[in-house]
């Protein structure tokens, strides 16, 4: 492989002349966490001493929402084993490889035995943050976590990982604070989305109960039950027997409480399947609560664990079916199953639901309105989408050097 001026090869790839090659232990220390002692145990209410578990770890940082607690009488025997903010941790056991910083409210928080805490850095923090988490140190942590039943993250292979060095502090934090400002971007657009979903959410709950009414409407809606108005396309076929090119839609093809699908394949195989048309509504009828539901776009066929539904009797329009679907008191009905280790929902106790529903013209109205706050939300998502695979660009392209900051 030809090398360009400037460029050297090293055992982590092609990076500039004036970059080096450490392992972590040249650069850091690395120690572990503590287990609680045997007979003790973390409480909720709120003592001087934080305790961070694999389980309150996000990548970059720690979430807050569910600390628990070191008792006073208990932390003395553990309190050698702490974090603070100039540190790193990463998980080694369990979901491994989960890397990121204190926030300063955990500063000098305890740290579990199933993570390491990485300290005396001195490197830029933030530079090796991000190398920790990139697909350079992240691509060897997932080879670990396919070995064994239980695979854990060895203290000392942490400490041999080899990471890429820029010469001075300033481009080591240059480099961070490039990926961090896409970071922030990605915060800002998950945080808009999660907002703009629970207005929708609010909306369907005013607009579908007839709280509130579009303008131009009036009059009584009538209530009915679902397996009134309407029921399964119950048309079953092998995929093998399916015409060539047919798309097939499984379980995992749906995205989980978002109404999008996420791939498709072509169909294959001896399983039976069902038959679906270009605006039936699809629904996972398997652990009902993950909320798979997607509105077709086109003919296919998908898995027997996916209801097909289908308005009846001209009562009902395919948008109002879709709108259904999503709602809490749908999804709690079909939660209503049967089998313990794979519950599926049940449709003799599905179809009896009560229903609210308005005049053809009024649904129509109202799928319009919230169709339009979901395409809204789809361009938030695309766009959230192509942020993180620039930022993986990114990511390749500065902390290997290809790309120098000024």
């Amino acid at each position: 492989m030809e090398v360009r001026a400037g460029y050297k090869m090293t055992e982590v790839g092609v990076i500039p002349t004036d970059w080096d090659v450490k392992t972590i232990d040249q650069i850091a220390f690395v120690t572990s966490g503590k287990r609680m002692p045997l007979g003790s145990s973390l409480v909720d209410q709120q003592t001087t001493h934080p305790y961070i578990r694999v389980t309150d770890m996000r990548p970059g940082t720690v979430a807050l929402a569910d600390i628990k607690f070191v008792p006073e009488n208990v932390f003395p025997a553990i309190s050698r084993y702490r974090i603070y903010q100039a540190d790193i941790f990463i998980s080694v056991a369990g979901s491994l490889g989960v890397v990121g910083k204190v926030p300063a409210e955990l500063d000098g928080a305890n740290l579990t035995e199933n993570a390491n805490r990485i300290t005396d850095i001195t490197c830029s923090q933030d530079y090796l943050l991000y190398v920790l988490l990139s697909p350079l140190i992240q691509s060897t942590i997932n080879s670990i976590r396919t070995v064994g039943a239980q695979p854990k993250l060895a203290l000392t292979r942490i400490r041999k990982f080899t990471i890429p060095l820029p010469p001075t502090d300033g481009e080591q934090r240059a480099i961070a604070t490039a990926l961090s400002d896409v970071d922030a971007l990605l915060g800002g657009l998950d945080r808009l989305i999660a907002k703009k979903r629970d207005l929708k959410q609010a909306a369907m709950q005013q607009l579908l109960t007839g709280q509130t009414r579009l303008p131009g409407f009036s009059g009584e809606w009538e209530v009915v039950e679902f397996g009134d108005i309407a029921t399964i396309r119950n048309t079953k076929v092998l995929a093998l027997a399916a015409p060539a090119g047919i798309q097939c839609v499984e379980l995992e093809s749906i995205g989980s409480g978002s109404g999008r699908l996420l791939m498709a394949t072509d169909a294959s195989g001896l399983s039976s399947k069902y038959s679906f048309k270009k605006g039936d509504v699809l629904f996972g009828r398997l652990r009902a609560y993950l909320r798979k539901y997607w509105l077709a776009t086109f003919d296919g066929v998908c898995s027997t664990e996916i209801w097909p539904l289908i308005a009846r009797d001209g009562r009902l329009c395919g948008g109002f079916l879709h709108l259904v679907v999503q709602t809490n008191n749908f999804v709690n009905a079909a939660g209503v199953s049967y089998g313990t280790h794979m519950p599926r929902s049940d449709w003799s106790v599905l179809k009896k639901l009560p229903v609210w529903l308005p005049p053809v013209p009024e649904q129509t109205a109202i799928a319009t309105i919230l169709s339009d706050m979901d395409a809204e939300l789809s361009a938030l998502e695309a766009r959230r989408d192509k942020t993180r695979d620039l930022k993986q660009a990114m990511m390749q392209e500065l902390l290997t050097g290809r790309i120098r900051l000024i």
